[in-house]
């Protein structure tokens, strides 16, 4: 299922190491990667042009260190307009593997003592992780082996950039086979990551991205709620303001978790201006629904649940909108063409971002997010939608007759 995030945004696990490094290329790869997109850079004078076939990289000259880093920052700039997502993915394949040769002759050359060796240190692991992005398991490996040697790096950006790179490579074995287990130690060593350096931005950007990971992956609700409660604290006791909010966030998040088998607090204006009476739901079967208009996956999800509402709806069966819109008119228009016929929370924003106090509350950062609520108020699952809603109703109301 698809969702459309806030920021602070989980990445999902196949792009984490995108965070690591932060290298632009890669980035672009992966935009290029969904369909309809368009290549983030344009076409300067002089560049290839679609239907040309990309630039061919020129081999590896002979060079000093400086030299050589000079000639892969020329490669990676150059720009040009792909004319298939192939084409992009074949050049920057060809970049990363010139730039690795050009990181092992400089490592050749200097002793770890020396300021180029953290750059070519880099530039070895950037390459490495581009193309095992790129679908080379041997430059994967590698990366993960390299990253391990120098955790005890005496470059202490060295070592920390290791590190993190151990981790997410642990975590995307431990997303990809499911290992609960696994999945605890890492908490706990992310955990200590974020104490040792609470204020550092990149390691909390990639705690958020660790616990996400937990949360989507099957059967890690309880290794997401660990992660969010080791996490929050790391989190608050930064004297960064920004990530401080991530760890009011975290408390959030962590309330949600907590929600099955127990009672959902349901606050808000309906969209006609009205105070909404939870007591209005009482003895029903509720489906909580965050979502908004601009939310494509949303949109799509909005006929199964008007299917189901007009199912159940007699029988006992309410839904409750939470809209993280900004655009009131919108909104209204939305509900009114699509003839909605449940109760919309909606709440003018103050400021940026998802403003609603309820997804705040619920630590909401992906929308559809739902919640499902059996007749005695108790939350029955986070996980009702598509073809999940119908099932639990079916059985519901089955039970219920």
């Amino acid at each position: 299922m698809s969702h459309v995030h806030a920021r602070p945004l989980f990445i999902p696990s196949m792009v984490l190491l995108t965070l690591a490094v932060g290298q632009v290329a890669t980035m672009e790869v992966a935009a290029l990667a969904q369909p309809g997109a368009k290549p983030a850079r344009q076409p300067r004078e002089g560049a290839a042009q679609p239907g040309r076939g990309a630039p061919q990289v020129p081999p590896l000259p002979e060079g000093t260190p400086e030299q050589l880093l000079q000639f892969v920052d020329k490669i990676k700039q150059a720009n040009f307009q792909p004319s298939s997502r192939q084409e992009m993915m074949a050049y920057m394949k060809d970049v990363a593997a010139v730039s690795l040769q050009a990181a092992d002759k400089i490592l050749a050359q200097v002793k770890p003592a020396d300021a180029m060796h953290d750059r070519a240190a880099k530039l070895k692991l950037e390459s490495l992780m581009m193309l095992g992005r790129l679908g080379d398991e041997k430059a994967a490996a590698e990366m993960a082996t390299y990253a391990a040697s120098l955790v005890d790096s005496p470059s202490r950006a060295l070592a920390k950039e290791a590190r993190m790179l151990v981790l997410v490579s642990d975590a995307q074995k431990v997303l990809a086979t499911g290992d609960v287990p696994g999945a605890q130690t890492l908490v706990e060593t992310m955990t200590a990551m974020l104490e040792a350096d609470p204020n550092d931005m990149q390691t909390a950007g990639l705690a958020m991205q660790l616990a996400g990971a937990f949360e989507q992956m099957p059967g890690g609700d309880e290794v997401a709620a660990a992660a969010y409660k080791a996490f929050g604290p790391a989190l608050a006791a930064s004297s960064n303001e920004q990530i401080r909010s991530m760890g009011e966030s975290f408390a959030g998040t962590l309330r949600r978790l907590s929600l099955p088998g127990n009672p959902m607090e349901i606050k808000g204006t309906l969209l006609s201006g009205e105070p909404f009476d939870q007591k209005s739901l009482a003895g029903k079967v509720v489906l909580v629904d965050f979502w908004a208009t601009w939310c494509g996956p949303c949109v799509a999800e909005m006929p199964n649940v008007l299917e189901q509402y007009a199912k159940y709806h007699d029988e006992g069966f309410e839904v409750v909108g939470v809209s993280l819109d900004q655009d009131r008119e919108a909104l209204e228009k939305f509900v009114s063409e699509q003839k909605i016929p449940w109760p919309i929370l909606f709440e003018t924003p103050q400021g940026e971002g998802w403003q609603h106090p309820l997804a705040t509350f619920y630590g909401i950062t992906g929308i559809p997010t739902v919640v499902l609520i059996g007749r005695d108020g108790n939350v029955i699952t986070l996980d009702a939608r598509g073809e999940k809603l119908g099932e639990r109703l079916d059985e519901l109301f089955k039970k219920a007759g």
